[in-house]
């Protein structure tokens, strides 16, 4: 072997590791934000009702047109009684003839009691009577309750308001035969109304921790808080659905109104120009350690998403790369100069 070729010739190199970066840094509570969020809104009423008549029958008056206002229990509609009337009438005289023959077999039943104690009645004849009284019993039970459904079946000619509301639509008509699930009015419930919205799941925590939420029209801006969001997401638009209540019900607009709900995120957030996507999804580049000893740590954000601020868990204090973080590696060597500079 030529030693002296040997010697000439260098060794080959080591695996190179990455080159020290030249980095921006800036602490956490100097770059974080609280970003405004939104969603399209609108206000709606808490029950929209469809009243339907529950017999049939002749519709002999209504009381009240589109537009009015009505409050619970008013009447609304009055169906042709007679028929019902009739089979109450029916009822209640069955049930009085059962009652009748129920008291006379009691006396009779009082009768042969006595007469078994003085021996001039046997056992079995007794237990017939008390046989009769049972059946008879039975019956006026019967007839009792035959008298209660007809008595309902009555009730059910006149149609009131289940709650205060205004008249959307009056269907019924004067004269008109009706059957029953036949539509005589739909009621719009003018107790508070409410705003419902439709959420990104990204977007739920974000509303049910934030400090002041409004909806927004065209002039105006209401206060409104959380009241529920649904546990299940649709698909597949892949939301929620979500309720809030006005702070002041009485100046609330009107149902059917629509806007845009605004709240600011009280959680801090990272710009989204301050992430990087890794093999381990979007994250964020720290500092870690400092001078000659400084590396650069990429820490994984599970909610981020792409063009979009994300909320971080991080201290304050926490040195982020906030310049130079786009070509870095995970624990790669770094020289930190602070963002200003």
């Amino acid at each position: 072997m030529n030693t002296a070729w040997a010697q000439a010739t260098p060794a080959a190199p080591a695996a190179s590791s990455p080159a020290r970066a030249l980095v921006g840094v800036a602490r956490l509570d100097s770059v974080w934000v609280q970003p405004e969020r939104e969603a399209p809104a609108s206000v709606v009423a808490r029950n929209v009702s469809r009243l339907s008549a529950e017999t049939a029958g002749t519709l002999l008056r209504w009381t009240a047109d589109v537009g009015a206002t009505v409050k619970r229990g008013e009447v609304l509609a009055q169906i042709d009684p007679r028929d019902a009337e009739l089979g109450v009438q029916r009822a209640q005289a069955a049930l009085d003839a059962s009652a009748a023959r129920l008291k006379l077999a009691q006396a009779q039943l009082q009768r042969s009691r006595d007469l078994v104690a003085q021996g001039f009645f046997s056992q079995e004849a007794l237990a017939q009577r008390e046989t009769e009284v049972a059946l008879l019993q039975t019956e006026a039970s019967a007839n009792r309750a035959q008298l209660a459904t007809a008595q309902r079946q009555l009730s059910k000619t006149t149609l009131r308001a289940p709650f205060d509301a205004s008249v959307t639509e009056r269907p019924a008509q004067t004269g008109e035969a009706v059957a029953p699930g036949s539509v005589l009015y739909v009621l719009t419930d003018s107790g508070p109304a409410e705003l419902a919205t439709t959420l990104s799941p990204a977007d739920v925590a974000g509303l049910r921790a934030a400090r002041t939420v409004r909806f927004e029209t065209p002039g105006a801006s209401h206060a409104v808080r959380l009241l529920r969001v649904a546990s299940t997401v649709t698909a597949p638009a892949r939301t929620q659905a979500a309720r809030l209540a006005f702070a002041d019900a009485a100046t609330a607009p009107a149902a059917g109104t629509s806007g845009t709900l605004r709240w600011q995120e009280a959680a801090p957030h990272l710009p989204p120009g301050l992430m990087v996507r890794r093999p381990n999804g979007l994250g964020v580049f720290v500092q870690q350690g400092s001078g000659a000893q400084a590396t650069a740590r990429f820490v994984p954000l599970p909610r981020a998403q792409e063009g979009r601020a994300s909320a971080v868990a991080l201290p304050a204090d926490t040195v982020v790369i906030v310049r130079g973080q786009a070509t870095l590696q995970n624990a790669q060597a770094i020289d930190a100069q602070p963002a200003g500079q």
